[in-house]
């Protein structure tokens, strides 16, 4: 350009809600006579789409601190109504831009919409830049560097990524001098125009929302990381902490909603994480140090070019299993009125809060398809892209597919009960009583199976089973053993094909992951029918990996998988008896 303060840059912000660690914002700005940051919303989707309050109460506080932030550089966030279609080439000709920058979409509805608007963007004369910050590696090198295809085991994942250059270092944040060449117009009716709006504008109703748990922006996410990073006796130790009633609360020190909506950058987090475990331990830290930002990594190679991903139908990935269709089951789920105090309480937890620890996704997951109900995962997955704030398209599908075993990992022996699981977890009940304050007065020794109580307890706690609190939806102990053989019977089909692709694995009592993997037919498979595992492994590993299998079973079954049963009211044992002839 003959004139260097001509070019009139806007910045789409969509996820990567920050200003640190944001190449393609600083691309924009260089050289810019004028810039404006701008983040777009369809009132209408606002109002129709599967995503809770609490989760667009976030998002809204996300846009508003990142408002607060480009304040201070003399700029504002411009939030537009309306579909990017419409609304850009609209705003491009009264701006005059002559450049758009925005953060390169991972996942595949994302990748269509920016090719779209590019060329768009071509036919106007308008350039595009757009930068990868909201995950760690390029995901297409991944994927060709594992030979065209996404890895689709978490090990061979970690393979493959350690083999390649490390992630990029975070880009410096924009501040003051950056900008400072730059303009941007605001008008005086700008934030009537253009200002972030509230719930009541987006259509949601108000009344009875509680104070929100997680409050959303990259100012809280930059807090939460020092706090995050302070915990120096953790990094030194390197340990998985132990399970606590208090670790299933919100902890202040929680940063996945932050990464999922991009206020926190990926790359800052790895690299501060990796450089104090340097100062502490003085070594070179391992790969699953960042073992929370690699499954997510995994997720979006996974998923990247699968516009299927979060379906069963035409997922190559994923094992068609014919799930029951149950909407008052679900409904029962989804609600937390399932009648297990552990399972119930989660799913208020999440209702309420828009979060929930991971142990207590993989109950409530389990419970919900191969564990108890037998509903497929796709519904699950719907429930938590609406309520859970960190639930976005490929972590989630993702999740749930691995949960449910329809692809990833198929070990379908492994069932939580979802009385033993609450026990080990919260063995006094304290969480119960938080989010069920119905079972508030019950003893440690019933507030998990209120059901088994006498009539005398249930009454002393002002909670009749049946009446205040329902029965056990299914009769855990007879449904899981049904629906493994189920599982066996689906996996028993896959093993007399070439499936497509799926790998199944099998982790040895030390910890070892046996990797199984369906390319190979029944003929040498056929020393694994009694759970139809598939294989592909030399001969002499078969003795070690079949005693593997045998152990991780019988394990499974006997420290996790049934409560014995215990005796209650001789009314609720009737009712109880009736639900497993039923199921």
């Amino acid at each position: 350009m003959s004139d260097e303060r001509s070019k009139n840059t806007v910045h789409w912000f969509r996820k990567g809600l920050r200003l640190h660690d944001n190449p393609s914002l600083l691309a924009g700005l260089e050289d810019a006579a004028t810039f404006r940051c701008i983040f777009i919303i369809d009132p209408w989707f606002a109002g129709a789409s599967n995503v809770g309050i609490n989760k667009w109460r976030f998002l809204l506080q996300c846009l508003e601190d990142l408002d607060r932030s480009l304040r201070k550089l003399n700029s504002r966030l411009f939030v537009i109504r309306g579909q990017p279609a419409d609304a850009l080439p609209k705003l491009f000709k009264e701006w005059g831009t002559t450049n758009l920058t925005f953060e390169e979409d991972p996942e595949p509805f994302g990748r269509v919409r920016d090719q779209n608007i590019m060329a768009m963007c071509k036919g106007m004369n308008i350039s595009v830049i757009s930068c990868i910050s909201h995950t760690l590696y390029k995901l297409e090198d991944i994927v060709e560097r594992n030979g065209g295809r996404p890895p689709l085991t978490y090990h061979q994942f970690q393979r493959v990524v350690s083999s390649m250059e490390p992630p990029p270092q975070a880009k410096q944040t924009v501040d003051v001098d950056i900008v400072k060449h730059a303009h941007t117009p605001i008008s005086d009716d700008h934030d009537e125009i253009y200002g972030v709006p509230t719930l009541e504008e987006l259509g949601f109703d108000t009344e009875g929302l509680r104070p929100p748990v997680w409050q959303g922006g990259e100012s809280e996410a930059l807090a939460r990381l020092e706090r995050h990073l302070e915990r120096k006796a953790w990094v030194a130790s390197f340990g998985h902490p132990k399970m606590t009633p208090q670790s299933l609360m919100a902890s202040q020190t929680g940063l996945s909603p932050y990464l999922r909506f991009g206020c926190l950058s990926t790359r800052l987090f790895h690299y501060q994480l990796t450089d104090l475990y340097k100062k502490v331990k003085k070594a070179t830290p391992p790969l699953s140090l960042h073992g929370q930002l690699l499954w997510r990594e995994f997720f979006y190679c996974a998923a990247t070019n699968n516009p299927n991903f979060d379906k069963m139908v035409g997922n190559p990935i994923c094992v068609q299993i014919p799930w029951d269709k149950n909407p008052e089951a679900l409904a029962k789920w989804s609600n937390g009125q399932t009648g297990f105090p552990w399972i119930d309480a989660v799913m208020t937890q999440l209702r309420e809060e828009g979060w929930i620890h991971h142990l207590a996704r993989h109950a409530v997951a389990c419970f919900l398809t191969r564990g108890d109900l037998w509903i497929s995962w796709e519904e699950g997955m719907k429930v938590f892209e609406e309520l859970l704030l960190d639930a976005d398209w490929s972590v989630n599908a993702g999740s749930w597919m691995w949960h449910s075993c329809s692809s990833f990992f198929q070990q379908f022996f492994h069932c939580y009960c979802p009385v033993r699981f609450g026990r080990k977890a919260d063995p006094n009940g304290d969480f119960i009583r938080k989010y069920l304050p119905i079972l508030r007065n019950y003893p440690n020794q019933h507030i998990h199976e209120p059901w088994t109580a006498p009539e005398s307890v249930q009454k002393a706690a002002k909670c009749i089973v049946s009446k205040d609190y329902p029965l056990p939806i299914v009769n855990h102990r007879n449904i899981s053993r049904i629906n493994m053989e189920r599982m066996k019977q689906v996996y028993q089909q896959l093993s007399r094909y070439r499936g497509p692709g799926i790998v199944a694995s099998a982790p040895d009592r030390k910890g070892t992951l046996l990797v199984l993997n369906p390319h190979v037919g029944s003929k040498e498979n056929k020393n694994f029918s009694k759970f139809n595992l598939l294989r592909e492994i030399h001969n002499d590993q078969e003795n070690k990996i079949m005693e593997a299998v045998k152990e991780e079973i019988d394990y499974f079954e006997n420290q996790f998988m049934n409560e014995p049963e215990r005796a209650g009211t001789s009314a609720n044992k009737k009712q109880i008896y009736s639900l497993s002839q039923k199921n």
